[in-house]
């Protein structure tokens, strides 16, 4: 039985795909990462860099979900390399960010540098999101996998949107400080990234 012939088999496999997904994805450890690589923007600026940020990640989930496998197979690279890539952009985002001073504006980032890196990829679609996409694909079909990813987005779009009250909460300097933690965990989340890439690596190799 094809899976389009049963709606009802669609929406419970969506539903098991959602959960792990949503782990993956983790809106709620982006919203203070987000909230910290847009501070000095103003809400209009930051709500749009929401939307584009969320279309640029569906679209990287979207080819992913499609043609992840192919992909990788054609570039002859993996989900390690793509880790142990994103992983060491993050760690010099965060030192830069770390050594500078001010907004992410006086460091030299316009709007549109932040909707594809780090945002859209890897803070939002990176490699936990694709490797989860690729074997959820591989488990339950095309498309409970990409209702599950664009459902997990547009929890992530809610939450991000939003993000201005928490940052209204948090007032100036509590923005600041927060935004300082932020670029640590950026940095040790760059660490992670690497060292999960490299330890993957040895262990197909052995």
């Amino acid at each position: 039985m094809d899976i389009f012939d049963n709606p009802k088999h669609i929406i419970e496999s969506a539903l098991l795909c959602f959960i792990p997904v949503f782990v993956a994805i983790d809106p709620v450890g982006i919203v203070p990462m987000f909230l910290s690589l847009t501070r000095g923007y103003e809400a209009a600026e930051r709500r749009k860099i929401v939307l584009d940020s969320i279309l640029t990640a569906t679209v990287i989930g979207i080819i992913f979900v499609l043609a992840g496998k192919t992909i990788f197979l054609l570039l002859g690279i993996t989900i390690q390399d793509f880790a142990i890539a994103g992983g060491a952009l993050l760690f010099i985002l965060s030192i830069i960010d770390l050594l500078g001073v001010g907004s992410a504006r006086v460091h030299g980032a316009e709007p549109r540098a932040l909707v594809i890196f780090p945002l859209g990829t890897p803070l939002i679609v990176g490699p936990a999101v694709l490797t989860t996409l690729i074997i959820l694909v591989d488990t339950f079909g095309f498309v409970p996998a990409l209702l599950a990813f664009v459902l997990n987005l547009i929890v992530l779009f809610v939450a991000l949107y939003k993000a201005d009250v928490i940052l209204s909460a948090l007032g100036e300097n509590g923005t600041r400080a927060f935004a300082k933690i932020m670029s640590i965990l950026l940095a040790a989340i760059g660490i992670m990234m690497v060292r999960k890439g490299i330890m993957e690596l040895i262990a197909l190799a052995r």
